[in-house]
């Protein structure tokens, strides 16, 4: 894929979920060696629209999980293009049950599928009968799938990548590995890293915006500040970003290690994306926000992707694995 076919991939929600199913083809998948390269890759499509960054991303990380649980066969080349939907929300659950030949049906609602209405296939969690969660393969072109209309979708931030409940009414679908093997396995804290890269593009691509504004005219000490703000926040996170990838490939973020340094990772980079909007902010004030159609788009795409990471609540989190590992005798810094 070149970087010109990666260009024309801007602005269009069908030809970024085309380039994600040509870069699914090639794209070396986490912990092959080539983790880095794949980061990198996310992190080079989202400085440049996150937009585009926002479809291949999860593409690519169904076809891990399937990779993950040995089912790559239901990926093969022309099955075109996957999402991955495991969120939850009050009041709608989505169940499966099985079927007394070995199948499963899904019935329910699955809250917050992106582009839903765009794609081939999706993972999907879903409750099972034994209190877990377990993930599903599913043609979203079957009967008895039907996407909720995107209207409600108001966002200025990824305005087309819209996401919307979906009703799944006895659909066919097809295990993914076995109960809470979705939440449990390696790979998902590996996926959660890929997200970060995402984000730390995002920040890129504001950033750079705050340093061309600086070369145009002569920076004061207030503008230097932010300039040197955003560069150590963007030098932690790249660095973090690299020594992960490194872990990943050499076997050492499996387990709670890589729940731990995913959520790690994921810390640095929102922290990183707020940093650099709110120093974008501060520092080029209103006009570009009202009169820069890329730079308007870009910061608001980033305001919303980074509300996957839930702010205090993730930090809460992270202190509560760094003070487990403590009390199990294991040193955290």
């Amino acid at each position: 894929m070149t970087l010109t076919s990666r260009a024309d991939a801007t602005g269009s929600v069908s030809r970024a979920l085309a380039l994600a199913a040509e870069l699914g083809a090639g794209t070396p998948l986490p912990g092959s060696g080539r983790t880095a390269g794949t980061w990198q890759l996310l992190t080079d499509l989202a400085a440049g629209d996150l937009t585009v960054a926002r479809i291949v991303e999860p593409h690519l990380d169904a076809l891990a999980i399937l990779d993950q649980a040995g089912l790559m066969r239901l990926a093969a080349p022309g099955t075109g293009t996957w999402g991955v939907f495991a969120a939850e929300g009050p009041g709608v659950a989505l169940r499966a049950t099985p079927g007394p030949d070995g199948t499963w049906t899904l019935n329910g609602t699955k809250p917050w599928c992106s582009l839903a209405d765009s794609l081939d296939s999706a993972l999907v969690t879903a409750h099972v009968g034994d209190g877990g969660r377990r993930a599903f393969a599913v043609d979203l072109r079957a009967a008895g799938v039907t996407a909720e209309p995107a209207d409600a979708w108001v966002s200025h931030g990824l305005p087309t990548v819209t996401s919307c409940p979906v009703h799944f009414d006895a659909v066919d679908a097809t295990p993914v590995g076995a109960t809470d093997w979705y939440l449990t396995r390696d790979g998902f804290a590996w996926g959660g890293i890929g997200v970060a890269a995402c984000w730390f593009g995002g920040a890129l691509g504001v950033a750079r915006t705050l340093l061309a504004a600086s070369r145009r005219r002569t920076p004061d000490q207030i503008a230097l500040m932010h300039l040197g703000r955003v560069d150590a926040a963007l030098h932690e996170t790249r660095t973090l970003l690299t020594a992960a990838a490194d872990a990943v490939d050499a076997g050492r973020a499996s387990g709670q290690d890589g729940a731990l340094l995913a959520a790690r990772v994921r810390a640095t980079a929102f922290r990183c994306a707020e940093l650099v909007l709110e120093a974008a902010a501060h520092g080029l004030g209103p006009a570009p926000l009202a009169f820069d159609g890329d730079h308007a788009a870009r910061a608001a795409d980033l305001h919303l992707y980074v509300r996957q990471h839930h702010a205090e609540r993730d930090d809460a989190s992270l202190g509560r694995r760094v003070l487990e590992r403590s009390e199990r005798g294991v040193a955290a810094w």
